[in-house]
């Protein structure tokens, strides 16, 4: 925008010199002036004219005007840099959420995995408990069960010995 200011000064400069001078309040109104005689004297007044203008009005303006360019040019640089950290940030951030949720879901595989062979080896354990009292008990029932027999053979010959008597009428 300065750059346009500055190319501008120029022709501003001649549309100034190029208006005609303003009327004599005492004489008759002159639209177009005699060059002749008032142009030199109006491009000395114009050249003496242009430093300090320049120096009191344009350049000032347009090191306003450059600096609130830079500014602006300046923070937009800044926001979009700090837009760009801030997105790096957030991707790190989101990588960094799915790489704990995998590790998390892998520690909670793993941790069911040494439950459920915790589980099993109790399962197996319990298991073999059983089946080891159920040997004891099956060898107890099969003494009782042979002592039970013959516990009843020597019954049963006794028995058998007693009704033989009877039935004969003597002992044997």
């Amino acid at each position: 925008m300065t750059r346009q200011l500055r190319r501008l000064i120029p022709f501003g400069a001649l549309a100034a010199a190029l208006v005609p001078v303003a009327a004599h309040a005492a004489g008759d109104l002159v639209l177009i002036p005699n060059w002749t005689r008032e142009l030199p004297v109006l491009i000395v007044l114009f050249v003496m004219v242009i430093a300090p203008t320049n120096r009191l009005i344009l350049q000032p303006l347009l090191r306003v005007l450059d600096d609130r360019e830079a500014r602006t040019t300046g923070t937009r640089a800044r926001a979009a840099r700090l837009e760009e950290e801030a997105r790096e940030v957030f991707e790190r951030c989101e990588r960094e959420i799915v790489k704990t949720r995998e590790e998390s879901e892998r520690q909670r595989r793993s941790a069911l995995e040494g439950v459920r062979a915790e589980a099993q080896q109790m399962t197996d354990a319990a298991r073999a408990g059983a089946e080891t009292t159920l040997e004891g008990a099956r060898g107890e029932l099969g003494q009782a069960l042979e002592s039970a027999r013959r516990g009843l053979r020597g019954q049963s010959e006794e028995l058998a010995r007693e009704a033989a008597a009877r039935v004969l009428g003597r002992s044997l």
